[in-house]
């Protein structure tokens, strides 16, 4: 099993709201004005607002193999001055909500890569009421630009990443194809950074995603991310101030929250079936 060493706390934003690139500073301003009532420190970057632009593509077969077993297999490629990075992150991941579940599955890969391999809680809101939070475990493999080729059947993958073992209900011989045809202009500002103490700090971004194609925009998120070296050891009150904290941003900014579970969920949900994930 291994450690957790990072905590996500995540909230799934109206993409409505995002109507044009000022609404980032104004979301911002209002999680300012939370964490100064839970005395969270808040450093905003000089470049806080600068967009960072990403194309976003998940993979799997017709039949959602790989999300029903928990599994999620995607492509970000980084734009610089609006042409692609010769680089990009190559990211499979498992994620469920039981965390002895989640920690015994072996995401490392059967190639030759640079590969990070991370345990992360994923602090949630509620499924169907704002103000509340839950958790999802998910155990990721990050790969920079492997030579893998995406658009084979699961046997290739599971070549590469053999915990996807026989998969239930899945043939072997299913092809993989980019999830609903869609692909995903990603637009993220690097906002800030927050101190609930005890040298427990986070790293906060805003996003919003779009449907490349139509340019439409499909979900939000706000995110602030915790990193230590021992999960048992967290100082209990910075803890307590980062949960209060996260469920205060939704409520008091109810309008602008989507009810839900995460992006990767809407992504499969504009799918012409319920997909059947694990989110």
């Amino acid at each position: 099993m291994d450690d957790i060493h990072y905590r996500e706390y995540k909230i799934l934003l109206r993409p409505e709201r995002f109507f044009n690139p000022s609404q980032f500073e104004v979301y911002w301003k209002k999680i300012c004005a939370v964490a100064e009532l839970h005395k969270v420190g808040v450093e905003t970057y000089k470049d806080a607002f600068h967009r960072h632009v990403r194309e976003v593509l998940f993979y799997d077969t017709e039949n959602s193999d790989l999300y029903r077993n928990a599994f999620i297999l995607r492509k970000r490629t980084f734009y610089t001055d609006g042409w692609p990075d010769p680089d990009h992150e190559l990211t499979f991941k498992f994620r469920h909500p039981d965390v002895k579940v989640a920690s015994e599955v072996d995401v490392t890969p059967y190639m030759e890569a640079n590969a990070a391999i991370k345990f992360k809680e994923e602090i949630l809101p509620l499924k169907d009421q704002i103000g509340g939070m839950r958790s999802l475990y998910s155990h990721n493999c990050v790969l920079m630009t492997p030579a893998l080729e995406l658009d084979q059947g699961l046997k290739h993958i599971a070549g590469v990443f053999p915990c996807i073992g026989k998969l239930a209900g899945s043939p072997g011989d299913a092809r993989v194809s980019l999830v609903n045809n869609l692909p995903v202009q990603e637009v993220q500002v690097n906002v800030g950074a927050f101190d609930f103490g005890h040298e427990m700090t986070a790293k906060a971004t805003i996003s919003i995603w779009r449907n490349r194609a139509t340019e439409t925009s499909l979900i939000g998120e706000f995110a602030f991310q915790v990193k230590f070296d021992n999960y048992d050891i967290l100082h209990a009150k910075p803890k307590a101030r980062s949960e209060d904290f996260f469920q205060d941003v939704q409520t008091h900014a109810p309008d602008w929250v989507a009810l839900g579970t995460t992006k990767t969920a809407v992504v499969y949900g504009l799918g012409r079936k319920d997909p059947g994930g694990h989110e």
